[in-house]
């Protein structure tokens, strides 16, 4: 799978990127059809202290999934992002299952 992460606004360090890297990979575990997965994280213009947002988009054969959370770090607003893919890459799969 082909992971591009694209930091909006800011220069993400290495141990930023390799997280994001990792959990989006992880996803293949629960589908192994993953064409491509496309990262922009950026930083919300609010005040608010949950500034950092992460928005994931995975590309499937004939589909394609996304999600964005807004969190305190990015590490978490990835992590809840891939975690609400995984969600809808089982729901795609138990579909096509049928």
């Amino acid at each position: 799978m082909d992971i591009k992460v694209h930091s909006v606004h800011f220069k993400a360090d290495q141990k930023l990127l390799d997280f994001v890297n990792e959990k989006v990979t992880k996803l293949q575990l629960f589908f192994d059809n993953i064409i491509a997965g496309e990262v922009f994280l950026r930083l919300d213009k609010s005040s608010e202290k949950e500034n950092k947002v992460a928005e994931v988009k995975i590309l499937m054969p004939g589909r394609e999934l996304f999600a964005k959370k807004q969190c305190k770090s990015f590490e978490e607003a990835a992590d809840s992002a891939v975690e609400a893919l995984r969600k809808q890459v089982k729901k795609h799969k138990e579909k096509i299952a049928s």
